[in-house]
């Protein structure tokens, strides 16, 4: 049975989207953009961007009943792969202060993103 996950601690979708779609065992995460869900802003940081994208992911895993540690796949959208290094360490940093493993992940510049963000994330958890 598919459950849909919405969490008000995250932005909404800005499209016709859900914020995640559980399906039991695994827990697909739509991607995230680097916007405060209380003033729908974002930085114009990118290292910034990473860790707002990654604190919106965590909101909707909560509401799913799933932790950072549950993450098994992401996937890592940059405007510009000059920005990897920075993103990568904030990456880095999010997993190691949940004490999480390192999930399976990909990261690949795009010509564009959503509001012009310099990022974006969606990962997979599971059970």
């Amino acid at each position: 049975m598919v459950k849909i996950i919405n969490s008000d601690k995250a932005p909404a979708a800005i499209g016709p989207y859900v914020q995640a779609v559980d399906l039991g065992n695994l827990v697909f995460v739509s991607g995230q953009l680097p916007l405060d869900p209380a003033t729908g802003t974002m930085s114009d940081d990118v290292s910034t961007q990473a860790k707002q994208s990654l604190a919106n992911i965590k909101a909707i895993l909560a509401a799913a009943n799933c932790q950072v540690g549950n993450i098994v796949k992401t996937t890592i959208f940059l405007a510009d792969m000059n920005d990897f290094a920075a993103v990568n360490a904030a990456y880095d940093q999010f997993f190691k202060d949940h004490n999480a493993s390192f999930p399976a992940r990909s990261c690949v510049q795009v010509a564009r993103i959503p509001k012009d963000a310099k990022v974006e994330i969606e990962v997979i958890a599971n059970r």
